[in-house]
């Protein structure tokens, strides 16, 4: 993610508290505009275009989304559009979806495994990774088959490495030793 997504999102999540906390809201908003714009991928090509007038690409993002989402949100698309970042909005909804959980005490961890975990050992996991963090966690599951087996974690700033794959090239080191 980049700088300048962090900082448009930081701005929209500041404005959403101000404004009798739209937080939640203001997340659907964007998502559904992301939704479309995944929907549509060359939208967001001629939004960008700068052989089209400002103008107009901004009367295009109305005419699509004033009646679906809230008039902050509808202003926020276009100054992305305006300042030539519209191709960070993907990004922009992350870091504004991270801010969200961050309010909320909540994490998200990228857990990926060698093989698909079943859901008594998804249980078990997020158990441990509540009790670790203090809070609640949302888990996104990934297979990695290089990892040869365990898990390895990615939450918030922490990694937790327990792959097989860590733990062979350590004894590897070891024995090199």
């Amino acid at each position: 993610m980049t700088e300048i997504s962090k900082e448009y999102a930081v701005a929209l999540f500041s404005l959403a508290r101000e404004k009798e906390d739209r937080i939640l809201p203001y997340r659907d908003a964007l998502r559904r505009i992301l939704s479309a714009f995944e929907e549509q991928p060359e939208y967001i090509s001629l939004l960008s275009s700068p052989s089209i007038p400002i103008r107009e690409r901004r009367a295009l993002i109305e005419q699509a989304f004033a009646d679906s989402v809230p008039e902050q949100v509808l202003s926020f698309t276009e100054l992305l559009c305006e300042k030539g970042h519209l191709r960070l909005f993907e990004n922009c909804v992350k870091e504004y979806e991270e801010l969200c959980r961050a309010a909320s005490s909540v994490s998200s961890a990228r857990v990926v495994s060698a093989v698909p975990l079943t859901d008594g050992e998804k249980t078990t996991l997020i158990a441990k990774l509540e009790k670790f963090s203090g809070h609640r966690v949302e888990a996104h599951y990934e297979t990695d088959e290089t990892l040869l087996g365990g898990v390895t974690v990615y939450m918030d700033d922490t990694v937790i490495d327990g792959s097989l794959r860590r733990k062979l090239k350590q004894v590897k080191e070891v024995l090199g030793k």
